[in-house]
């Protein structure tokens, strides 16, 4: 047996499986439930072995399959796509609801104001701060785990 195959998965490696079976169910090659089977061993896996049979039986990985992927996350993301690059899953989605409740809060604010004629009272504003300021903090935080960790695996020092 390779010695690879032995070898601990990170997130990330785990995460490329689960997006290149994405793909495979978008190209129609798997079937929701299959999905779901392999999507559920790949987060499960501690191994690259544990990963490997779970693409097995799918195409490398090709332009086609590169290109369409990429496409929808970037306009998913739109400006927002540098600054979300490398936080968990979790995170990118609370930031979305953030930025959804922020946007409904301040047009709520902009129509109300604009039809009584005078501007109010800029309340958005304490629906956006203490909720932003506490997903900053954790942002950054996971930030910085992820870069220890990262550091840590390539064998640099890790400052303390």
């Amino acid at each position: 047996m390779d010695g690879r195959q032995t070898m601990r998965a990170s997130d990330r490696d785990r995460q490329e499986v689960v997006d290149r079976l994405r793909g495979a169910v978008q190209d129609g090659r798997l079937q929701m439930d299959e999905f779901t089977d392999r999507v559920g061993l790949a987060y499960q896996a501690l191994t690259y072995g544990d990963l490997v049979p779970l693409c097995a039986d799918l195409p490398t990985v090709g332009s086609t399959q590169q290109a369409a992927p990429a496409a929808p996350a970037a306009s998913a993301c739109g400006p927002w796509r540098g600054i979300l690059t490398g936080l968990p899953t979790t995170l990118k989605v609370l930031w979305t609801i953030w930025l959804a409740t922020v946007s409904i809060n301040v047009m709520v604010w902009v129509l109300v104001s604009v039809t009584t004629a005078h501007p109010l009272y800029p309340w958005p504003l304490w629906v956006a701060g203490p909720w932003g300021a506490a997903l900053f903090a954790i942002s950054a935080g996971a930030r910085q785990i992820r870069h220890g960790r990262l550091t840590a695996a390539q064998g640099r020092p890790v400052k303390a």
